[in-house]
């Protein structure tokens, strides 16, 4: 069969130029003012034709890049009808052979594999991309799950050196910045500094300590101390590892 236009497959339904239909149908009026009178036969941007600007060389206005549009065979079929010329019969007749030869079994078959390629190609991008991610996150989701099973209470600088251990950026004095600073102890000063937020406690996180020390003078000092729990072990872990 002679080609009479060049058919782009690169959608999922062919194209066409309509600057190359609009050639070949021998058409005498300017293209841009040819082709917005046929879009006012029902044709919709984006559904049947879409706007292109491909380089037309150095022969069009020293190498400007014109306007042009992909319309669709449908559309292109349309649009001979409209001419009533012989150009335009010949033409259509054209796109109606070029479709039975598109849908023919082999050419569906052929269809069917490429894509079935491109979509096991697409899978194994992605699987990559999670065997990736799962290698590298395997370590830390094993450490917070530990940790979550945990019923020991630790201090804060301990959870502060685990965390450093799992690539956390911290020490204790930074922590406790930290923790302040966001609302899970106390930062104002006088006895009750570094001690749990109201938040932090209904959230579980902290249990508060309590010890006695005698005094010298026979008096008897109560120490409180902050330490995280398991739950909250496992609350700042993810927290610091997601960010």
């Amino acid at each position: 069969m002679q080609e009479l236009l060049k058919i782009s497959y690169e959608a999922e339904n062919p194209t066409v130029s309509a600057r190359e239909l609009h050639d070949q149908l021998n058409i005498g009026t300017k293209f841009t003012t040819w082709f917005q009178r046929m879009t006012e036969y029902g044709f919709s941007e984006n559904t049947d034709y879409k706007t292109c600007y491909p380089n037309l060389g150095s022969e069009n206005h020293g190498g400007q890049n014109m306007v042009d549009y992909q319309i669709s065979v449908d559309m292109a079929k349309e649009i001979c009808m409209i001419q009533r010329s012989p150009e335009g019969k010949r033409i259509r007749q054209y796109f109606i052979d070029l479709e039975k030869a598109w849908n023919t079994p082999e050419q569906i078959f052929a269809r069917a594999l490429k894509m079935a390629e491109k979509t096991i190609e697409e899978l194994k991008h992605n699987n990559a991309a999670l065997l990736e991610d799962n290698f590298r996150m395997k370590p830390k989701e094993v450490f917070a799950d530990a940790v979550a099973t945990s019923q020991s209470t630790i201090l804060i600088a301990d959870l502060a050196k685990l965390l450093k251990q799992n690539g956390v950026d911290t020490g204790p004095k930074r922590l406790f910045e930290w923790l302040r600073a966001n609302g899970y102890l106390i930062r104002r000063k006088g006895t009750d500094y570094n001690m749990p937020t109201q938040k932090s406690m209904e959230l579980q996180l902290f249990q508060v300590k309590e010890s006695t020390v005698n005094n010298p003078d026979g008096s008897v000092r109560i120490n409180k101390t902050t330490k995280v729990t398991g739950k909250g072990q496992q609350y700042f872990i993810n927290k610091f590892l997601k960010e």
